[in-house]
């Protein structure tokens, strides 16, 4: 009995030194619990000031915490900030704006995660000076000159007695017979000269000279050719109908000659438009009109000659625009001795440009053009990147004319420029930048 009370006693004993010790340890562990969670919140306080929520279609959107956006109610995106970052945010946060924005001012800094460098490989280029030359592609269109109208007329009186153009429309061309004529006047002409070129060169009297040389003169301004006077000594003879050259080159606009018509001195036979000299009309727009001069080399190839280039020179710009193509109209002249090209023909054009004083460029690859500004980006660190605004020019074989904004040998991004001007609007880069320091950190 007295041992079954003391083995009783023993492990009641034992009981409350488990009971104690589980107690310690549950306090314990309270304690650690209660140092931890605060340890947690001192953190979660730390990172507080090192990050923010925002809305990636609305970046106006800054929040503390994790939710959804008050505008989309699309999931908000965690935006991490480090704070030297932010002592920079914060100071240029509360410049006033003192000035516009200007070529050469920074308006926005991305900066990226470690991360992402193995991912992102930019190309730079340096900003230099060249020589700008230009080719721009035209459109020409062959018209007929408005100064090149050619009439066929008679020289002297006489009777049709055959007519060679057997309608309008016909191509005329130099050399080409007109018509047979027969006046009477123009045959005895002709029968003088004979007569007197034989009579000199059987006496060689001067007399006779002078009336051959006469005779020919007056054949020559009648439109007679030298191998038909020729013709006509060595046959002895001059024939009753005598043929009229064309001596000018044309598509027959008017036919007025018909057989056994009597044709007085000063009458047209034909009335021609000349196509020995053409003019090319070509179309400018008008960004590229301040580009064009006097002077400047055109090359054409026409869609109906493939492989036959005509070179010329623009000799016409016109004074006015055209409202509502909204194109400048310059012309050519170029030479169509064969008559191959005709009015209406269409023509590939080339028009070249050369600057005559060398320009700050870059690729036009390097210029963000957002409608309103002109950006480029440029490397601030191997980690921080830095968008300008640049101002312009022309745009020549895949490079702009940059008239102020940078500098001879500035470094500029060239690939991989868009993907830091969509992290800069995606995380509201551009928008929040004051307008006199225009410097932001985003990550």
């Amino acid at each position: 009995m007295h041992k079954r009370n003391k083995l009783f006693v023993s492990i009641n004993l034992i009981n409350r030194i488990f009971l104690l010790l589980l107690v310690s340890f549950d306090a314990y562990g309270s304690e650690q619990e209660g140092h931890n969670h605060k340890h947690e919140e001192l953190e979660l306080s730390d990172e507080s000031n090192s990050f923010y929520y925002t809305c990636s279609m609305h970046p106006e959107i800054n929040l503390d915490g994790p939710g959804k956006c008050p505008i989309c109610n699309m999931n908000l995106t965690k935006i991490e900030i480090e704070k030297e970052d932010e002592k920079t945010i914060d100071k240029q946060s509360g410049d006033k704006v003192k000035k516009q924005l200007s070529p050469g001012d920074a308006i926005a800094r991305v900066k990226l995660r470690k991360a992402h460098l193995s991912h992102f490989k930019p190309e730079f280029f340096k900003v230099t000076s060249m020589l700008m030359n230009k080719k721009i592609r035209l459109l020409g269109s062959a018209v007929q000159m408005e100064d090149r109208d050619r009439n066929i007329s008679a020289r002297i009186s006489g009777r049709v007695e055959k007519v060679y153009v057997k309608s309008t429309g016909f191509l005329m061309k130099t050399g080409d017979p007109v018509v047979d004529l027969y006046s009477p006047a123009l045959i005895t002409t002709g029968e003088e000269y004979v007569l007197a070129r034989k009579s000199f060169e059987k006496s060689g009297n001067k007399d006779f000279k002078n009336l051959m040389n006469q005779s020919i003169a007056r054949l020559t301004s009648w439109g007679i050719r030298k191998s038909q006077v020729q013709l006509w000594f060595r046959q002895g003879k001059v024939p009753e109908k005598i043929t009229i050259y064309s001596g000018a080159t044309g598509i027959v606009r008017k036919l007025n000659a018909v057989v056994g018509r009597y044709f007085k001195e000063g009458q047209n036979f034909l009335e021609l438009s000349d196509l020995s000299q053409l003019w090319v009309e070509m179309d400018v727009y008008e960004h590229d009109a301040a580009l064009v001069s006097l002077g400047q080399e055109v090359e054409l190839e026409f869609t109906a000659l493939p492989g036959h280039v005509v070179k010329s020179v623009v000799d016409f710009i016109d004074p006015v625009l055209d409202e509502s193509s909204r194109t400048l109209k310059i012309r050519v002249t170029i030479v169509n001795p064969d008559g191959r090209i005709k009015p209406g023909m269409v023509a590939d054009a080339t028009l070249s440009v050369h600057w005559s004083k060398e320009s700050l460029i870059v690729p036009r690859s390097a210029v963000i053009d957002t409608g309103k500004r002109k950006v480029i980006w440029m490397k601030v660190s191997e980690r921080q990147y830095q968008a300008k605004l640049v101002k312009t020019g022309f745009e020549a074989e895949g490079f702009i004319q940059i008239i102020a904004g940078l500098e001879e040998n500035d470094q500029v991004v060239m690939e991989g420029n868009f993907l830091l001007d969509a992290q800069a609007q995606l995380f509201g880069g551009y928008e929040t930048l004051p307008k006199a320091n225009n410097d932001h950190s985003i990550h």
